[in-house]
């Protein structure tokens, strides 16, 4: 018989993929019904369209997300996987400044709102395009904006609900305050560098004796600020000190000499200013020392009249004039170079400052414990990232400060009488309170019938943290809500799990008394090819769209799923994913030469035919639990081993004479056939989540007439144990290989060998193989 493959072009087209996504659409093949039994649900991360290019490392990781729904449906649930767009807070705000050259304080905030509204078009169509070439399965005719009306309107009912309950309160504290984006932020909001400063050893006096106490601190500006010294009870050089005043220095204020604990003899000169505020050491014992705060740096980052001379001048041009004064007055000893531990806002990588502020605040703190044993029922993929909620959880002080002065984000929902009673609207309406007049006649407290609107927003990850109920459309229809709540699985960067997972928790639960997903699945960050974190400034930066353009969906899919094991960094680059290509290429081949060959619906296997249907065996077992973990490193890299180092280096080989019925009887044919195709059928199968665009093609071509995305894994029902003759059959016929080899033979020459007692019952197929004389 002649032999002719069904797949006809020599090499895989990336050029079939945007059809195939086209004909999934048109089949809806992805299409959720809610009223299914097994129901997989994600709390997809809705990305954040800040410009171009998209991290390669980001796009990875929504591949990714898409395997895991695709994973689910294999395993037999009914997924629902939405899309959805981040649009709020202060990176869109910053984003419309710089692309029409505007300053957000300084533009009308109506006119501000609308020009945010539009200024992430462009990159939010660039991004969803690149979710459609990887060939994400998401709801994308349905995909919703945090900015929009209907998810703002959820928020503010939360707000209310909240507020109603006692959970929310207004209070004046120090709080960090990001002086670029002219707002408070969370403590959840801050990164800590190492950044060059001066320590600066300055003079003052002591009150009492007129000696110099000598004082090192990186804030000489805080000076005016300053309101206790502070020496280690242990510290020997101070014990004199007790219960004497120093006088600052400029400002010749008087000022205590105490003893406390918190004073490390081995910084600086062992004594420390304690001022409002340098740090939050600061303002920890300014509440336990009772003392007076002084407000020495406004909301502009300006110093304010407590500053004297330096009053309306910026932080740093104020601390190079105080030095420059102490200088010229003979006040500074010594100033050294260190490397500062500096707080800095997470969007602007300003340094922070921490500001006595009026802000609404989340309780938090009383939950701490109910939080610690919540986060048990939530299992993490990997597990080893747990730790880094539980050490947040466990570092929280505070109450989360949750209101924000900013404009293009969801209004806090409140007016104000004249008599200054805060009034709360009925939920289900999105609410602008800052140019709306109240949905009520008169304050119910005290009947007055004038009012204020609030002007403040919420932070960001206040909108964020409630995305599960968002998408499982709580308050809106209680039906759904019940089949999707809690969701499955929470996928998203490491990153974040300080800020987006803990919130969503805490949010959730103070709403529902559930938490939020079952699982949480973690990835690492991409990284440049020497392991260094990407960024524009270092030019290192790759953008997926030219890659998925070269190389198309599955080829990146594949590089990043076998690239590293799930929530640990993976490297970036070009080179790496053209290596990662090679394997569609091999799996492409192995198709086309098994669609030479029909398919028998049953057969006698050999032993042949057993040995590697057993190793088939194990590669589907261990491809399944790592397909069950979410972590696609397993399964690609199980695949990859078995289809191209085991079944088409050796089997394809063994059976290649059998398969063409050269030597070999008509059910020895039938059985390599029958053999070749189950496995390819399998493969295919198997790798369906990683790479969809190929194995659909595929199996399209060879096996079914609708979509391989319809199909379940495959089983592992084979009962034969002949995994044991697995290495000896790779030792063996790299043997020949080499000895053919060193006797310049090719692999078609004949070779005179013994086959050993063991892989006696292969003797057939390995005499056709190799030519072997015995």
């Amino acid at each position: 018989m002649s032999f002719e493959p069904k797949l006809k072009e020599t090499r895989w087209n990336i050029s079939h993929e945007k059809e195939i996504f086209a004909n999934w659409q048109k089949e809806k093949i992805f299409r959720f019904d809610p009223n299914a039994k097994k129901i997989f649900s994600i709390d997809t991360p809705p990305p954040y369209p800040s410009g171009k290019p998209w991290h390669i490392g980001a796009a990875a990781h929504y591949s990714q997300i898409d395997m895991i729904a695709r994973t689910a449906r294999m395993l037999g649930f009914e997924t629902y996987f939405p899309i959805g767009i981040d649009r709020n807070g202060i990176p869109v705000e910053r984003h419309t400044e710089k692309k029409f050259g505007i300053r957000m304080q300084d533009t009308p905030r109506e006119k501000f709102i609308e020009l945010c509204k539009t200024a992430l078009d462009d990159t939010e169509a660039y991004m969803i395009q690149i979710m459609k070439d990887m060939g994400l399965s998401g709801d994308f005719e349905n995909y919703y904006r945090t900015d929009w009306d209907e998810y703002r309107k959820l928020t503010q009912s939360t707000f209310i609900k909240l507020w109603n309950e006692g959970l929310i309160y207004e209070a004046t504290r120090p709080n960090n305050y990001c002086k670029d984006c002219r707002t408070t932020i969370a403590d959840a909001d801050i990164t800590y560098e190492d950044r060059e400063s001066d320590l600066i050893y300055i003079k003052f006096k002591i009150k009492e004796t007129g000696e110099d106490l000598i004082i090192a601190t990186t804030r000489p500006e805080l000076i005016c600020a300053c309101q206790a010294i502070i020496y280690n009870p242990k510290d020997e050089r101070y014990t004199n000190l007790k219960n004497l005043h120093s006088i600052s220095p400029i400002y010749n204020k008087t000022i205590p000499i105490l003893a406390h604990s918190e004073a490390d003899p081995n910084f600086g000169t062992g004594t420390m200013m304690i001022c409002s505020y340098g740090d939050y050491e600061d303002v920890r014992l300014f509440r336990e020392l009772k003392l007076k705060e002084i407000i020495a740096i406004d909301e502009n980052g300006l110093m304010t009249k407590s500053a004297g001379l330096y009053s309306e001048m910026p932080i740093k041009e104020a601390r190079a004039r105080v030095i420059e004064e102490l200088q010229n007055s003979g006040l500074i000893t010594k100033r050294e170079h260190i490397m500062h531990r500096t707080p800095i806002c997470d969007r602007s990588l300003t340094e922070i400052e921490i500001i006595p502020m009026k802000e609404f605040y989340l309780k938090q703190l009383p939950l701490k414990k109910k939080l610690l044993q919540l986060q048990k029922k939530i299992k993490f993929h990997p597990e080893f990232h747990r730790q880094r909620l539980i050490d947040w959880i466990n570092s929280i002080t505070i109450d989360w400060p949750i209101s924000r002065r900013r404009f293009y984000a969801t209004e806090i929902p409140l007016w104000y009488c004249s008599n200054g009673h805060a009034c709360t609207p009925k939920p289900g309406k999105y609410y602008q309170p800052w140019r709306e007049n109240p949905p009520f006649k008169k304050c119910e407290k005290c009947n007055s019938t004038q009012f204020i609107g609030e002007d403040r927003t919420f932070d960001t990850w206040f909108d964020s943290g409630i995305s599960a109920l968002f998408i499982a459309k709580f308050g809106k229809d209680e039906k759904f809500f019940n089949k999707i709540f809690p969701t499955t699985i929470r996928p998203q960067g490491k990153d974040i799990i300080r800020t987006w997972l803990y919130y969503s928790i805490l949010r959730c639960f103070q709403l529902t008394k559930k938490i939020p997903w079952k699982h949480a699945w973690i990835m690492g960050y991409g990284v440049d090819e020497k392991g260094e974190k990407m960024s524009k400034s270092k030019g290192n930066v790759i953008d997926p769209a030219p890659i998925l353009e070269k190389y198309g969906a599955d080829n990146f899919r594949f590089w990043n799923a076998a690239e590293a094991s799930l929530g640990q960094d993976f490297r970036s680059s070009e080179q790496r994913i053209q290596t990662a290509s090679k394997f569609l290429t091999k799996l492409w081949n192995i198709s086309r030469y098994i669609s030479i060959f029909p398919k028998p619906k049953t057969t006698k296997l050999t032993d042949t035919d057993k040995w590697i249907l057993s190793e088939l065996n194990r590669t589907i077992k261990e491809s399944l639990e790592g397909y069950e973990d979410f972590n696609f490193f397993i399964p690609a890299t199980k695949i990859r081993e078995f289809a191209w180092n085991i079944f088409a280096d050796h089997y394809l080989e063994m059976c290649k004479a059998r398969a063409y019925g050269e030597g070999f009887t008509k059910a020895e044919q039938e059985s390599a056939w029958f053999t070749l195709h189950t496995c390819l059928e399998s493969i295919l199968e198997l790798l369906a989540p990683i790479c969809p665009f190929i194995t659909d093609f595929i199996s399209r071509q060879l096996y079914h007439k609708t979509s391989i995305h319809d199909e379940h894994f495959p089983k592992a029902t084979w009962k034969f144990n002949y995994s044991k003759f697995t290495s000896k059959i790779l030792e063996f016929n790299s043997k020949i290989w080499n000895e053919k080899k060193l006797k310049n033979l090719s692999l078609k020459d004949e070779i005179k060998t013994e086959i050993s007692k063991e892989l006696k019952i292969f003797e057939k197929d390995l005499k056709a193989m190799h030519k072997i004389k015995v």
